[in-house]
């Protein structure tokens, strides 16, 4: 870096505490990366559910909605007020794009980070506004195929914090697969369930019911499960999670959406759990082949892959976690970016960045 410890605004939506209990996968990622960046020494203000509990300064968003538009003016006030005073070096902000807007055309360096659909109509107001103090990044590759898109992108997968998921060399012989997720449709459980139950496999259950998918879940998932074939846990916390992935087989991803990440997976190889995903979203940029899993083109293939995973080797499912996807690894990429923007106001050149998005 520049030699100096950093003071870097850090925001996240207002919905859910940072870290979350449960479900939250944005949210686990702003905590990971506070921790590790105030472990080396940066000094993080984070912007956040007034619940949160992460170890940092913190200040509590006013609004309690993203989507509501009087709360959105009172968070981007209360960013605006506070960077205005507080001496920060940079904003790096996973909230809403609109909390940024009273700050676009100041000229402190500033990171949107996108975990869902990208907007190339309000990304590139945005970066007219900001006349290039502000950049993008993004956390897959599949992403950045939305063309064209305007500004400087830049590429970081999520991660996940190693101390929380022991790695388990062997599991027992039978061992059950996992499903862990949202339990809607888009995500594939019932496919997991018909997968299963094909290969007279044991399969778990876990994650939160949306309110809005209940009379699904009651229709199609419900009467599948007689607790002893076919069992569902609900929401589970990290604990939970760690000894549920870290005892399966493999995670079965059968999603039927372009999910842009999936920390799930990330959190099974940790455990040295093999992923067996859909080949959508970012699944075949998470999961190696052949090494950490596979990656198959439907629910026939995902079945024939069920009996191939006693040949992958659990202890390179966490090597390949611990060298793309683990908290080091994803605060590496995300300062490197930090160096760029704060050479760019210094007017100083700057190389391309490893494994950077487009422009």
């Amino acid at each position: 870096m520049r030699g100096s410890f950093l003071r870097i605004a850090l925001t996240v939506d207002p919905e859910l505490p940072v870290p979350p209990v449960h479900y939250g996968g944005i949210e686990r990622i702003v905590d990971m990366l506070a921790r590790e960046l105030t472990k080396r020494g940066h000094e993080v203000v984070l912007f956040s559910h007034p619940h949160s509990k992460c170890p940092v300064e913190r200040v509590a968003w006013p609004g309690a909605s993203s989507r509501a538009g009087r709360d959105t003016m009172r968070n981007a006030l209360t960013l605006a007020r506070h960077v205005a005073t507080g001496k920060f070096d940079l904003v790096h902000s996973f909230s809403r794009i609109a909390y940024m807007a009273p700050l676009l055309a100041w000229p402190i360096p500033k990171l949107m980070s996108y975990q869902r659909e990208i907007s190339p109509r309000t990304t590139g107001l945005a970066h007219q506004l900001s006349r290039g103090s502000l950049q993008f990044s993004a956390i897959s590759r599949q992403m950045l195929q939305v063309v064209p898109l305007a500004g400087t992108w830049h590429l970081v997968p999520n991660g996940v914090p190693l101390q929380t998921y022991a790695f388990r060399a062997d599991v027992a012989p039978d061992a059950p697969l996992v499903f862990l997720g949202r339990i809607e449709e888009i995500k594939g459980p019932h496919l997991a369930i018909e997968a299963a139950r094909r290969t007279g496999r044991r399969l778990v259950l876990a994650g939160n019911i949306p309110a809005e998918h209940r009379d699904w879940f009651d229709t199609r998932i419900a009467p599948e499960i007689d607790g002893e074939r076919i069992t569902y846990m609900g929401p589970v916390d990290d604990a939970q999670k760690n000894a549920l992935l870290g005892s399966a087989s493999a995670l079965l991803m059968p999603i039927l959406w372009e999910e842009p990440f999936g920390i799930v997976m990330a959190e099974a190889m940790a455990c040295g759990t093999p992923v067996i995903g859909f080949a959508r979203g970012a699944v075949p940029e998470v999961v190696a082949d052949g090494v950490t899993g596979f990656v198959v083109a439907g629910l026939d293939e995902m079945i024939a892959a069920i009996g191939k995973t006693g040949s992958i080797e659990r202890a390179a499912c966490r090597a390949r976690v611990e060298r793309l996807f683990s908290a080091e690894a994803v605060t590496d990429a995300y300062l490197h970016i930090y160096e760029k923007l704060l050479a760019r106001r210094a007017g100083r050149p700057s190389s391309a960045v490893a494994g950077e998005g487009h422009r």
